[in-house]
This record gives structure tokens, C-alpha cells and sequence, in this order.
């Protein structure tokens, strides 16, 4: 099949990036060609952990994505949504809250139950709260705060409330499933009428999960390798300096948040070393809106849903984000 001019762009960024990381560490110091600054292996550095501390959520994603693909069917998965949006809004906000993912684990998972009937709005719901909310965030959060749950629960209460507000706009906003034309589509090994084996539907789930990997990791390399030019060429002092006001303070954590994409398990450890400059609230603004759209996590779905669709949900996250957190900077 003939490549369209994005997906070969895609793949020669993606062999630059490999050869670069070869080259770096397997022959720069024999035969270096040239001699590259200090910057260069730092941000390489950087990149790398980025990658290290995704891929295991990324690959539970996908295995959980080829389950959903194999195990339910679409009829399955209506009788488990309620009929009212509402309803399906919270719904899939409270199992998203109960579910371990991250944001780059997610984004699979998601268009894997939309592609099977899931409504847009119940999978943004899913979407948002699964990396925000889940235990293991809720509970990195207390312990990165010095054991204290006031922040750890102001993150998980707003947090919902944001992720419901945001599920029902995009309800009212979108009524088809915004997912590209080029999604998967069911192989012709699965067309058979005859009911496969439990090892069968096995096999199926893995080969899906390596389609799904595949398909999904390349984006999120491209937005590691940016997330990490960002963090090592964008000053941190440059934004602090910036933000010394509330509103400021507040639109350069969210900022942060973004270009620094972090996994949603660890950030609240860099939240925290923030505490003696920001203000709470911008702080909190910092550990709810990089779980809901980062950097990494908008390359990779973009490759899901439509362009569109994801420039208008970027957003209304950062408008509602930044609305409930001002609100609470009055209130306080």
C-alpha cells in the first residue's frame, strides 16, 4: 500500500530519532563525527526517561484496547451505558476515576470503546478522569505533599467536577464518534462466523495489542523527543519570572504542565517543588491539567480523532481548567 505524505514524514522523524539515540550512545564517543554540546545529551536523556516512564502504561493500554476489541461486543457495551448522557457522562467519569492509566495508556483504551459504540462524551469522560483521579495519582499526590490530603482531595474533587462540566459540553458539541476514517477495522480472520477458542481470542487480543502499539507509539516518540527540547531548551526561570501574579502564576503552571508533559504517577513530585513560588491554587491547576492534554498526549490524538475535534477539546479543557481554578482563587 502507497504511504501518504504525512505517515512517510511521520516514519523518517521516527528513524532520525532512532538513529540519533544509536549514534549518541553506541558510537559518539568512538567515532564522533562532531562534537555535540552538552544540551544535546541532556535533552537525550530527558527524551529517553520520557519514553522509559510511558511505555509500560502505554502497553497495558493496548492490551487492555485488544481485550476490548476481542472479548465485548457493541451490544455488551450498550447495556452497560445508561441511555441518558448525563448519566453516561458520570458513569464513565466514576470508572475512569477507579481505572490505573495514564494519558498516553488512555488515549488506546478510549478509541478502542468509542470505535465499538461508546458515546464521544462518555469516552472523554473515561478519557479525563482515568489518568487524573485514579488511586495511584490520588495516592503519589499525598505522599509528594508531605502526607497531606487537602491537596491530594481538592485534585480529586475538582478534578471530577471538571471532567463532568467538560464530558457534557462535548456532549451538546459533538454527536458522532470524531474518530479518523483510518481507524482499524476488524481483520478478515475475525469475519468468520464460527465462535473462536479461548486461546484464539487470546492470539486476537495480542495482535491487536502490537497493531495498537505500533500504531500509537510513534506519536507518542514524536512527543517525547518535543516535550524534551522543551524542557531543556525553554528556561524555567524565564516562566517563573513570569508568573508572579495569580492569574499569571496560574497560566504559566498550566503552561508548564503542557510542555513539560509528565506522567500523571510522578507529577505531583515536581508540583510539589513549587510550592515555595505558587500559590496553591496554581499549583493545583498544574496536577489536573496535565492528566487531562500535554503535549505527548495531543500527538497522540491527533492520530486518533479528528483534527478538529481535538483543537476544540484542548480548548475547553483549558478554559473549564482555568475557570474552576480561578473560582478558586477568589473563594480563597
Amino acid at each position: 500500500m502507497r504511504k501518504s505524505l504525512p505517515s512517510m514524514i511521520i516514519d523518517s522523524a521516527i528513524l532520525f530519532l532512532f538513529v540519533m539515540v544509536v549514534y549518541v550512545f553506541a558510537v559518539s564517543d568512538t567515532f564522533s563525527i562532531m562534537q555535540l554540546p552538552d544540551s544535546f545529551y541532556h535533552m537525550n536523556t530527558i527524551f529517553l526517561s520520557i519514553l522509559i516512564e510511558a511505555l509500560p502504561f502505554v502497553l497495558i493500554g493496548v492490551i487492555i484496547a485488544g481485550f476490548i476489541q476481542i472479548f465485548i461486543t457493541e451490544d455488551q457495551l450498550k447495556k452497560w451505558i445508561p441511555k441518558n448522557k448525563y448519566a453516561a457522562v458520570f458513569m464513565s467519569c466514576v470508572v475512569g476515576g477507579l481505572f490505573p492509566a495514564c494519558e498516553c495508556g488512555i488515549v488506546p483504551i478510549v478509541r478502542r470503546l468509542i470505535a465499538k459504540g461508546v458515546p464521544i462524551y462518555a469516552g472523554v469522560g473515561f478519557l479525563l478522569t482515568g489518568p487524573l483521579i485514579n488511586p495511584i495519582v490520588i495516592f503519589s499526590t499525598y505522599m509528594a505533599f508531605g502526607n497531606d490530603l487537602t491537596i491530594a482531595l481538592l485534585r480529586m474533587g475538582i478534578g471530577f467536577l471538571i471532567a463532568l462540566v467538560i464530558g457534557i459540553i462535548i456532549s451538546f458539541l459533538f454527536q458522532t464518534n470524531q474518530l479518523k476514517s483510518q481507524t482499524p477495522t476488524v481483520s478478515s480472520c475475525e469475519s468468520d462466523s464460527s465462535t473462536p477458542s479461548f486461546l484464539e481470542k487470546t492470539g486476537k487480543t495480542l495482535l491487536h495489542a502490537v497493531d495498537e502499539f505500533f500504531d500509537m507509539g510513534k506519536y507518542l516518540i514524536i512527543g517525547a523527543f518535543l516535550a524534551a527540547c522543551v524542557q531543556v531548551y525553554v528556561s524555567t526561570n524565564l516562566l517563573v519570572s513570569i508568573g508572579d501574579g495569580q492569574v499569571t502564576s496560574l497560566i504559566v503552571m498550566m503552561g508548564l504542565a503542557y510542555l513539560l508533559s509528565l506522567c500523571s504517577e510522578a507529577d505531583a513530585f515536581i508540583g510539589a517543588s513549587f510550592s515555595n513560588i505558587f500559590p496553591q491554587a496554581s499549583i493545583l491547576g498544574f496536577l489536573i491539567y496535565g492528566p487531562m492534554i500535554d503535549l505527548k498526549n495531543t500527538f497522540m490524538m491527533l492520530s486518533v480523532f479528528k483534527t478538529r475535534f481535538v483543537l476544540i477539546f484542548i480548548g475547553i479543557v483549558t478554559v473549564t481548567v482555568f475557570i474552576f481554578i480561578s473560582l478558586l482563587q477568589v473563594l480563597n
